[in-house]
């Protein structure tokens, strides 16, 4: 676990900034009190104990105690694929005292599921990101393979009568075995559970074969010889165990890896979305990036507002509605993506722009106006 508590602890000063700046801006109607928080803070896991989420959800809360002088309390809601515990998040007051921690399957489900209480993409948004991490093919000690290939000659051999166990229906452990299965042909039953605590504990006794688990939480069982890692599922081998192949070694073109991160409700955060400090970027990047968003979403639009009504205007009508177009789509992208509220005024502006320039060229000749696509 020694690479992934380090990267814990670099994400640790990024999470705490974030967490800081957004719960001392966010509010149901009235700024939080200077002194937040007063009471302890609920961090949902949507799953059960002893997997990597919950793993790196305890580590984080830990350092989240120490930074912001109260008890972060990971609670464990797992099931339905994780949908229980963010719809939790979802509905829970938006008053800064709950957050998400969310993973590759809640971007999935985003696609998975038809019908969900709640909209993933609009009701929850990113803090921080924290890790980013392989899943590791590990198999049951009763199974003889040692290699990739000779799994893939036992799983050929014995159609269906290989157990591929999962996390739950969507995560990134199912689609990494389902990944594996469309790419080499091997024929497996999956079977889903509300976690990886309790598949390693059936991987240990043999009820299921082969389980593609994200690295922490299986990372202690192969350590101690309980399991059989046979290898990462990442483009290249992870410092933390380089004596593992990838899969890709032997199915060319196979990867796949998990992502780990800090949400929130967007009731409470849309307005003052703030992404923090990070390890690698510091404070004065995130001021720097603040800068240049600022001025590309005032100052350009209003420098070409007075480009276009000044001399010449007549002459670049065509070119400026172009650009006002793409302004806003420009504008309109980076809102959709990063939820970044100071792109808001650009698309706002670019909007404006846009129909001022169609206005005058209407009024004073006929233009044909054409965009930049």
């Amino acid at each position: 676990m020694t690479h992934f508590v380090r990267l814990a602890s670099c994400a640790r000063l990024g999470i705490a900034a974030a967490a800081a700046a957004l719960f001392a801006f966010a509010g149901t109607g009235s700024a939080l009190a200077a002194d937040y928080p007063t009471r302890p803070i609920k961090w949902v896991v949507p799953y059960p104990p002893g997997g990597t989420t919950d793993v790196l959800a305890r580590i984080m809360a830990q350092h989240l105690s120490e930074k912001l002088g109260q008890q972060v309390v990971v609670e464990n809601r797992p099931g339905a694929g994780n949908n229980i515990g963010t719809e939790a998040v979802v509905t829970a007051p938006p008053d800064g005292y709950t957050m998400l921690f969310v993973n590759p399957a809640h971007g999935i489900n985003a696609s998975l599921y038809k019908k969900l209480n709640f909209n993933f993409i609009r009701d929850i948004v990113p803090v921080a990101g924290l890790v980013r991490t392989p899943n590791v093919m590990v198999v049951t000690n009763g199974l003889s393979v040692k290699t990739v290939a000779e799994f893939i000659s036992y799983c050929k051999a014995n159609p269906g009568k290989v157990n591929l166990a999962s996390s739950g229906s969507g995560t990134s452990t199912h689609l990494s075995g389902e990944l594996f299965k469309f790419m080499t042909g091997c024929n497996m039953l999956h079977i889903p559970y509300k976690g990886a605590g309790p598949v390693l504990t059936d991987l240990i006794g043999g009820q299921v074969q082969v389980f593609f688990d994200n690295l922490p939480s299986s990372a202690p069982h192969i350590r101690g010889n309980t399991i059989r890692a046979l290898a990462v599922t990442s483009a290249g081998r992870e410092p933390s165990m380089p004596e593992l192949p990838t899969v890709g070694d032997t199915v060319p073109g196979y990867e796949a890896t998990a992502w780990f991160g800090v949400f929130a409700a967007v009731s409470f955060v849309l307005v003052h979305a703030y992404r923090g400090v990070n390890c690698e970027g510091g404070e004065r990047a995130s001021h720097l990036k603040s800068i240049a968003a600022m001025f590309g979403s005032l100052v350009l639009p209003l420098l070409l507002i007075w480009i276009y009504t000044g001399p010449g205007a007549s002459r670049l009508s065509e070119f400026y509605a172009g650009s006002g177009g793409a302004l806003f789509l420009l504008g309109y992208a980076n809102v959709a993506q990063r939820f970044d509220p100071l792109v808001i005024p650009a698309a706002m502006l670019g909007v404006l722009y846009m129909a001022l320039v169609l206005h005058r060229s209407t009024r004073s000749r006929k233009l044909t106006v054409r965009t930049l696509f």
